[in-house]
């Protein structure tokens, strides 16, 4: 029976410059960053969350990619219509501006939402993000 979900992947444009987003700008923490042959499995995760991981996945030819289909998610990612998902807060006004000041693309300031507090921001490879306050 499966008793959790632990890991997301995103797909990222450059492993490199995406572990420096996401831990020096988001300030997560990195939790695998190994090589298995040409292969390199990077984690990251908020450091208050012990129990899943965001991959930050490579978008290259490989098993899973042809290369026509690595190049048309590289396409999509570079367009920023892909969503990589929420990121929870406590305070997303507070937030937006620490994060802002940091250097981080906001598509849309804080915004009352049925369901709470919303930001949307962009990764450096163009993945969005709903930064979100719930009620």
């Amino acid at each position: 029976m499966i008793t959790k979900h632990s890991h997301a992947c995103v797909y990222v444009t450059d492993q490199d410059r995406a572990k420096a987003f996401y831990t020096e700008k988001l300030g997560m923490e990195v939790r695998d960053d190994v090589r298995m042959g040409s292969f390199r499995w990077l984690t990251v995760a908020p450091k208050t969350q012990p129990d899943a991981c965001i991959v930050l996945m490579p978008v290259a030819p490989g098993p899973m990619l042809s290369e026509d289909h690595a190049s048309q998610l590289r396409g999509l990612l570079e367009a920023g219509v892909l969503g990589a998902g929420v990121l929870e807060t406590d305070d997303c006004h507070r937030d937006y501006a620490e994060l802002k000041a940091r250097g981080v693309q906001f598509v849309r300031e804080p915004k009352d939402m049925p369901y709470g507090v919303e930001a949307l921001m962009r990764d450096d490879s163009g993945n969005f993000y709903s930064l979100t306050q719930r009620r």
